[in-house]
């Protein structure tokens, strides 16, 4: 399957070579937050510890607001992301409830009952 094919999941991104040469310093950023006197300066002051990373714009905006749907898009790993919700003191789950507009005990939920439905539209260009 080819990496446009790929584009083609709605609703999905899928972290193929090109997702993770575009999030490398990103995500680079977010494992750093792995030791505590990192998670502290990050704390401190996020703007200026993100200016010690080779971030785009648009990686420093969805970072600073939080919006990890952007984060993604942007190259970000959820994976990697995690690191940025543990250091917030924010659980997983409340986390990506945001993602899908739900909130954490609804999300929560939905994915104990065996998650979303894979019936629905299955391809963004042909609108099925």
């Amino acid at each position: 399957m080819s990496e446009s094919e790929l584009d083609d999941i709605p609703g999905t991104t899928v972290f193929t070579g090109r997702q993770s040469r575009r999030g490398f310093h990103l995500n680079q950023f977010c494992m750093s937050l792995l030791k505590p006197e990192n998670r502290a300066r990050f704390k401190a002051d996020e703007g200026a510890y993100l200016d010690e990373w080779p971030l785009t714009a648009a990686q420093r905006k969805a970072v600073l607001e939080r919006d990890w749907n952007a984060a993604i898009a942007e190259g970000g790993n959820i994976y990697f992301l995690a690191k940025i919700f543990a250091t917030d003191g924010t659980s997983f789950a409340a986390a990506v409830s945001t993602m899908v507009g739900m909130s954490p005990e609804d999300y929560v939920a939905m994915m104990v009952a065996g998650g979303r439905s894979p019936e629905g539209q299955r391809s963004i260009k042909e609108g099925r």
